[in-house]
């Protein structure tokens, strides 16, 4: 009879496991997750932490345009005030109704006049804010993009 008539059949063969090189082998396993873990943590921590950077320079940019918009606000309502003023008191001096509407035609110039300037002035200044406050988050998205690219 063959060698295969001697084995019991539906009996698989396992190779004999050495458990001092088990042990070695798991440990390095295990070791090298830990390793790894700690990696991720660090990370995970520095990007937290240039997250907080970036919130907190966006705060106070946020701040700092919030005090400057308002800044020129209340300048521009000053502004429109002392005009209004001024010509409330040049219509109350008028000496003839032509003279009433001349005025009410210059006035309605400059007023038209002073308010494209106006609203160019807080364009421009909403524009950078917007810029400004975007930056610090822009800067830690592009460094986070950049160390993906490089992992």
């Amino acid at each position: 009879m063959s060698k295969t008539a001697d084995k019991p059949t539906g009996t698989a063969e396992f190779p004999t496991i050495d458990p001092g090189k088990a042990n070695d082998q798991l440990r390095a396993v295990a070791e090298k997750g830990v390793e790894q873990s700690k990696e991720a943590l660090a990370k995970f921590q520095s990007g937290a932490e240039d997250a907080r950077k970036a919130l907190e320079s966006t705060a106070e940019a946020a701040k700092s345009v919030g005090n400057e918009l308002s800044l020129k606000m209340i300048a521009a309502l000053r502004a429109n005030a002392e005009a209004d003023f001024e010509h409330v008191e040049a219509l109350v001096r008028a000496k003839s109704l032509p003279e009433v509407f001349e005025l009410q035609t210059t006035f309605l110039s400059k007023r038209v006049e002073m308010g494209v300037e106006q609203a160019k002035e807080f364009q421009e200044l909403t524009t950078k804010a917007a810029t400004d406050i975007s930056k610090p988050v822009k800067d830690v998205f592009e460094k986070v993009l950049k160390d993906l690219k490089a992992a």
